[in-house]
């Protein structure tokens, strides 16, 4: 009897593209999807979402921009629905810690009749090197709003290996996993062990929301993208959040990875590496 199809929502996505990997190392059939494969999977256009999956029995959601913005819970409510009627059997949703709108989502799923996970991750350590931070690692000065807040930032590689043990192991089912760092750290203290590890200065500024929100603005990022900054850096990082959990120990047996351990693994892949940080550390 042949393996059932995994769907998953975010083929290039942080925690998608891990997932996707994962399970084809393990030999478990998967599709992964986003707006440029075929079939196309594009969250504003429901027409095109039965296609995609057809033929699969679990999914792997990660919604874009966020579950936090307005509309996002009927979307997803629109979504479970087509899964039902395409077959569809088991749904593992990525989830956001402190976020009204994400929780109201997550219990469209928890109501929804389908076997479900919930895969509630704090800050990933990822968005230092894979996302919107990057760039200001990489030129030496990183400039965000709450730098003084600490936060149990999370591996992708954790989140990817929770979703996996989700979709592989019946024994999980319907249950929400929290899962964060072993560590409460703030912005200015990452920046701090990755400029450490990289034998760099980087310097981190604390600006306000408003400052931040006026640059992103400059870059011409759409209206979406900067309500959601502003209620993650307004709403989401006032301290609600500053508690560890034991999401990735209870689904995996073992602790999650901590931040230095992933600074290190990704400088050992050759993140961040300019010119001046290759001579540094050849020194």
């Amino acid at each position: 009897m042949s393996t059932p199809t995994t769907l998953i929502i975010g083929k290039n996505a942080k925690t998608g593209s891990r997932v996707d990997a994962l399970l084809t190392r393990m030999g478990h059939p998967t599709r992964a999807v986003s707006r440029s494969t075929t079939p196309a999977f594009d969250w504003e256009d429901p027409t095109g979402w039965a296609q995609a999956m057809a033929g699969c029995r679990a999914a792997y959601v990660t919604f874009q921009p966020d579950l936090a913005v307005p509309g996002a819970r009927e979307t997803i409510a629109r979504f479970i629905a087509t899964a039902r009627q395409a077959g569809i059997e088991h749904l593992v949703l990525l989830s956001g810690r402190g976020e009204a709108g994400a929780q109201q989502a997550e219990q469209e799923l928890m109501n929804s009749g389908l076997t479900w996970n919930v895969v509630r991750a704090s800050w990933f350590n990822q968005n230092f090197s894979e996302g919107f931070l990057i760039e200001g690692i990489l030129a030496g000065e990183v400039a965000l709003p709450a730098g003084n807040i600490p936060e149990p930032f999370i591996d992708a590689d954790d989140i990817a290996e929770v979703v996996v043990a989700c979709l592989t192991q019946p024994a999980l089912a319907n249950q929400l996993f929290e899962v964060t760092g072993p560590e409460l750290l703030t912005f200015q203290e990452c920046v701090d062990i990755i400029a450490e590890e990289l034998q760099q200065p980087i310097e981190f500024l604390d600006i306000s929301a408003e400052q931040l929100l006026q640059g992103l603005k400059a870059e011409g990022l759409p209206e979406s993208v900067l309500w959601l900054m502003n209620e993650l850096f307004t709403v989401v990082m006032d301290g609600c959040n500053s508690r560890i959990e034991t999401g990735v120990e209870q689904a995996l047996g073992r602790p999650a990875k901590s931040f230095r351990e992933y600074v290190r693994k990704t400088i050992a892949q050759g993140g961040w590496q300019t010119e001046a940080v290759l001579e540094a550390q050849a020194q």
